[in-house]
């Protein structure tokens, strides 16, 4: 198990780094840079852009400008925002709390809901289980993310005003955890219902599968409740799959939901990266990515560790 651990984060390294050279050269694509973004602020002239590029190093050669980076992170540093020349690594220390919050009550309550509903789709085919399983993944995989957000915010801000629109507190500070569950609500409600189809989908149809194998028709055999047969043997059964999808979410957890976070003003990492790119902070882009890549890599990892926990048929070769 160490040396397979040791294996992969060593296959990882490359990939981290070859995402990080992909993610800059796209930045090198895009037309227009930071200098030509800042005309309302003085820098007009063509000298006055020239200079700005030279204290960025702008002015270098890219492969000179990606070896500089890529050294300040090797020594820990992400640079400086050109936006507000605040370091990167303080504005995603600031922005990944917010993002965790929003991002993993909503995908904490969209597994306790998608779970048990999968489970209960699969055992009783045709049921109102079932039917309330088929328009749930039918809004969710259906309905845009931006279009829930707009019709949550109209449903429950405008029409009935129950909650808050904006923001992640009233008075813009910490005012109380009622205040910030208040503001909670909508966008985690918007997030659960998004993911909720991918994971009653996989849950009912890793079920499915798993009520067509021989133990459990032993198990059945023996005498076991309908309900034991489910919790005991089924839905175990069912864990790899279930535990994939669940698992994947974590990079979206990581990095926040740009969409919802954009919608509802909510100052996490999704509407960091957004504005970063909306306003070519390459730093700031560079330094999310960075994270992302990350948590990609180590949730991947993860993922082959938990396999063998789930299912001990998995095992791990040393050799």
């Amino acid at each position: 198990m160490t040396r397979y651990i040791r294996n992969r984060l060593v296959s990882a390294v490359p990939v981290f780094f070859g995402i990080t050279i992909l993610v800059f050269l796209m930045l090198q694509v895009v037309p227009g840079t930071i200098t030509d973004l800042m005309g309302e602020q003085g820098v007009s002239s063509a000298a006055d852009k020239a200079a700005l590029e030279a204290s960025l190093g702008l002015d270098r050669p890219l492969p000179v400008r990606y070896g500089a980076w890529l050294w300040d992170l090797l020594r820990g540093d992400l640079g400086n925002s050109y936006a507000s020349g605040k370091e990167v690594s303080g504005l995603i220390a600031q922005r990944i709390g917010p993002s965790l919050l929003l991002t993993g009550s909503g995908v904490l309550l969209a597994v306790l809901i998608a779970v048990p509903l999968g489970v209960l789709s699969a055992w009783k085919p045709g049921s109102a289980w079932d039917r309330a399983a088929g328009v749930l993944c039918l809004v969710s995989f259906g309905v845009p993310g931006f279009f829930l957000c707009l019709v949550g915010i109209f449903v429950f801000s405008v029409v009935l005003g129950w909650l808050p629109s904006q923001g992640m507190y009233a008075s813009g500070v910490y005012a109380g955890l009622g205040d910030l569950l208040h503001h909670l609500i909508l966008p985690a409600g918007v997030v659960c219902l998004s993911g909720l189809g991918d994971l009653v989908r996989q849950t009912r149809s890793a079920c499915l599968e798993t009520l067509g194998e021989d133990y459990i028709t032993t198990a059945r055999a023996k005498g076991l409740s309908e309900g034991a047969v489910m919790v005991r043997h089924v839905l175990r059964g069912s864990l790899i799959p279930v535990l994939t999808t669940v698992l994947t979410h974590i990079p979206h957890i990581i990095g926040g939901s740009v969409v919802v976070e954009r919608v509802f003003g909510w100052p996490g990492m999704g509407s960091l990266l957004f504005s970063a790119i909306f306003s070519r902070d390459d730093p700031v882009i560079m330094g999310v990515t960075v994270v992302i890549a990350l948590a990609v890599l180590l949730t991947n990892l993860l993922l082959d560790l938990i396999y063998g926990l789930a299912d001990p048929r998995v095992r791990y070769e040393e050799g």
